[in-house]
C-alpha cells in the first residue's frame, strides 16, 4: 500500500513538474511582449503596462488558454479566429495598455493626443482606442489602442522592414511622471504576423475580408451604374435638343 501511495505521489509530482516546464515557455513569451514602467512622486504612483500583440505573443496566448481550458483543436481555432478578428491585425497594429493609479487621479483626455506609435522614424496617432481612457482613472483601467498598419499615402505596410516599434505616452498624464515621456520599445524584426493566418482561423478571416471587399465593390459598382445612367440620360437629352435645333 505504501509503495502504491509513493508511486501515486511520484506521478502527481511528475505531472506538476511537467506542467511547470510547459508553462514556463508561455510565461517567458508573454512577458517578453509585456513591458511595465512605474513612476512615483510625493504620494502619487502610476504603473503602466503595455502589451504588443506580436505573432509570437498571440500564438503563446492562444495555446496557453487552450491548455488551461483543455480545448479541442476546433475550439482552439475558434478562439484564435475570434481573437484575430477583434485585434483586426490585417488593418491595424494593436497594443493593450493597463494603468494602475495610486494617489491623485489621472486624466488623459483627449487620449488620442497622449499616445503615439513610432515606426520607421515616423510617429502615428491611434485610429481607435478604448473610450474609457478619456475618463478619470483613480484605480485601475485597461483597454486596447489601435494604430494604423499601412501608410495613408503609399499603402505600404508600416512594419515591413522595421526592426523595432516604440510606443510613446505623454508624461503630462500624471504628476508622478510630469514632463518626461514614457517609452516602450519592442524588437519586431523577426515578427511574422502572416503566420497567424494559416489554418481554419486564417481561412475564416480571409473569407471575412473577401466578403467585405465584395460588398464594397458591389457598392462601388452600383454607384458607377447610377452615374452611368445619369450620364446616359443627360446625353439623350442633349442629343434630343440638338435634333430639335437642326430641324428649325
Amino acid at each position: 500500500m505504501r509503495k502504491i501511495w509513493i508511486l501515486g505521489l511520484a506521478g502527481i509530482l511528475a505531472l506538476v513538474f511537467s506542467a511547470a516546464i510547459w508553462a514556463a515557455p508561455y510565461d517567458e513569451v508573454l512577458k517578453r511582449w509585456q513591458k511595465t514602467r512605474e513612476f512615483a512622486d510625493i504620494g502619487d504612483e502610476i504603473k503602466i503596462t503595455a502589451t504588443y500583440f506580436s505573432a509570437e505573443y498571440i500564438e503563446a496566448l492562444v495555446q496557453k488558454e487552450a491548455d488551461d481550458n483543455l480545448w479541442t483543436a476546433d475550439e482552439l481555432e475558434m478562439h484564435k479566429y475570434q481573437l484575430l478578428k477583434t485585434l483586426n491585425l490585417d488593418e491595424t497594429i494593436p497594443v493593450r495598455l493597463e494603468f494602475v493609479v495610486r494617489g491623485s487621479s489621472v486624466h488623459m483626455s483627449p487620449f488620442g493626443e497622449q499616445v503615439w506609435l513610432w515606426v520607421g522614424g515616423k510617429r502615428y496617432k491611434p485610429v481607435e482606442f478604448d473610450p474609457r481612457f478619456n475618463f478619470k482613472i483613480s484605480d485601475k483601467r485597461e483597454g486596447m489602442v489601435y494604430f494604423p498598419r499601412f501608410d495613408e499615402k503609399t499603402g505600404k505596410d508600416l512594419l515591413a522592414g522595421s526592426k523595432s516599434v516604440k510606443l510613446e505616452l505623454s508624461g503630462g498624464i500624471s504628476h508622478a511622471i510630469r514632463a518626461m515621456a514614457v517609452d516602450f520599445i519592442w524588437d519586431v524584426v523577426h515578427d511574422d504576423p502572416e503566420r497567424l493566418f494559416a489554418g481554419q482561423s486564417g481561412a475564416r478571416l480571409e473569407m471575412d475580408r473577401l466578403i467585405k471587399r465584395l460588398a464594397r465593390l458591389n457598392r462601388e459598382k452600383d454607384e458607377c451604374e447610377q452615374k452611368l445612367n445619369e450620364l446616359n440620360s443627360e446625353i439623350a437629352t442633349i442629343e434630343a435638343r440638338m435634333k430639335e435645333l437642326q430641324m428649325q
